[in-house]
């Protein structure tokens, strides 16, 4: 029934590992964004039009993700989990590389942009694949009532990836102007070249989950996942996008458009900016298995719907906190707002995962987290927005945080709990009915009774 700990161990340390470097790759586009690309990619705007333009790239790659779930997430429930994690990570990676050897716009004009946003795209594309995978690989071979702790434990790849960018960033940062701007800036970039030779090599020994194995056996595929996805789980997969919508928008808040607050709007020193953000990614990498151990044993939907809560009620102490004057206050606000987020995303994977039977669950798991990703990649563009209509004024993007950790939370209200659920099971027969520790067999008495 359930996998030895080493086995778990195993497993579990190639998801973690490979989405932690892409995860690094995604995460040092967007601290680039909000320092760097501004001044070499867009130099002829007005520093605030140029961050914007910046954050408009950051943007692009969430567009790219969607895409990258659909088809991913058809070859991941066609053909299984562990191949398609491989290429996304070749295809995140090397996008990164690439980036790092990018000619700016003092050498080759407009093409320097053009060629950053058409990498952020490629990078969006491996990343929507990325985590549909990775968190299946490990949740798949969970044992029931450790599954939550596991999947927390991948998730922790997140704040992982932030910590390990943000540090790389800092490091960089502390060289003369000139140097940074001129080389120091593309350092990050290059080291995903060896992190990419790391992940691909750890993945390449982990076996295939006993879920879609099973499924393979059988030869019950779904011929078009995507399809029989929307089919039996409509109503799954709105309140997922829904349920993640507050934890997307939020996570960019406190850590890309923050940045940029801080240092621009606040003139704190980007090192200072860079520190607190560091902190709080090391808080809430800690803190994710913590929270995902917790679903366990008092369920998932308690823990989420804690998490939007505290955002909605904590979102306007935070922007007070970042006008306090006070670096410590300022670090408090940076690390309370990230965990508060970390707090859903502990829980996301597992939580959505036992959402959907195994012939879709990798186009589910993919579509609702990128779909939803959008609006969270552009919360540093809107947040930024929102700042200069409100002349300066964060409530405006207080009141957009607020709006979709509301929404958040009636959704999670409106789903039924699931960390009893027998996830290697297919359950397709009850769709949407699916939840809440229902066997397969009681989902087709259920069903039947009613015909």
């Amino acid at each position: 029934m359930s996998q030895s700990k080493v086995s778990m161990s195993k497993v579990a340390g190639a998801s973690f590992i490979g989405a932690l470097i892409e995860w690094y790759d995604f995460f040092l586009y967007g601290t680039a964004s909000a320092i760097v690309f501004n001044k070499l990619f867009f130099p002829n705007f007005d520093p605030l039009v140029g961050t914007i333009a910046s954050f408009a790239t950051f943007g692009a790659g969430f567009i790219a993700r969607p895409v990258g779930g659909i088809i991913f997430g058809h070859y991941g429930d066609r053909i299984g989990r562990k191949a398609i994690l491989i290429l996304t990570l070749l295809m995140m990676g090397g996008s990164t590389f690439l980036i790092g050897l990018l000619p700016t716009y003092n050498s080759i004009g407009l093409w320097a942009p053009v060629l950053l946003v058409a990498l952020r795209l490629f990078q969006g594309i491996g990343l929507g694949g990325e985590y549909g995978g990775a968190a299946l690989l490990t949740i798949e071979h969970a044992p029931r009532r450790k599954r939550g702790f596991w999947g927390g434990l991948v998730q922790a790849a997140t704040s992982g990836g932030l910590l390990l960018a943000t540090i790389v960033f800092s490091l960089v940062s502390l060289l003369p102007e000139a140097a940074f701007l001129s080389w120091g800036w593309r350092l990050p970039f290059l080291i995903s070249f060896v992190l990419l030779g790391v992940g691909t090599f750890i993945r390449l020994k982990v076996n295939e989950t006993p879920a879609f194995e099973k499924v393979k056996e059988t030869g019950t595929e779904a011929k078009f996942p995507v399809l029989e996805l929307f089919r039996s789980y409509p109503r799954s997969v709105l309140l997922t996008i829904g349920a993640r919508l507050g934890e997307s928008v939020t996570a960019n808040i406190t850590n890309a458009f923050a940045i940029s607050y801080l240092t621009t709007r606040l003139g704190l020193p980007k090192q200072d900016a860079l520190n607190g953000i560091l902190l709080a990614a090391a808080v809430a990498m800690v803190l994710s298995p913590f929270f995902g151990s917790l679903s366990d044993r008092v369920g998932r939907r308690p823990v989420y719907l804690g998490g939007a809560l505290f955002l909605v009620l904590f979102t306007v102490p935070y922007f007070l906190l970042l006008n306090a004057g006070s670096m410590g206050l300022i670090w408090l606000a940076l690390v309370l707002g990230y965990v508060g987020s970390t707090v859903m995303l502990s829980v996301q994977s597992v939580y959505f995962t036992e959402m959907f039977g195994v012939r879709v669950r990798y186009s589910g798991l993919s579509i609702v987290y990128q779909l939803s990703s959008v609006m969270g990649g552009f919360t540093p563009l809107i947040a930024t927005y929102l700042l200069t209509a409100g002349s300066g004024s964060p409530w405006l993007v207080a009141g957009f945080s607020i709006l979709t950790c509301v929404i958040s939370f009636v959704s999670v209200l409106l789903t039924k709990e699931t960390f009893r659920a027998d996830i290697a099971e297919d359950e397709e027969a009850g769709g949407d009915m699916r939840g809440a520790g229902v066997s397969p067999e009681r989902l087709r008495a259920g069903i039947e009774s009613k015909l």
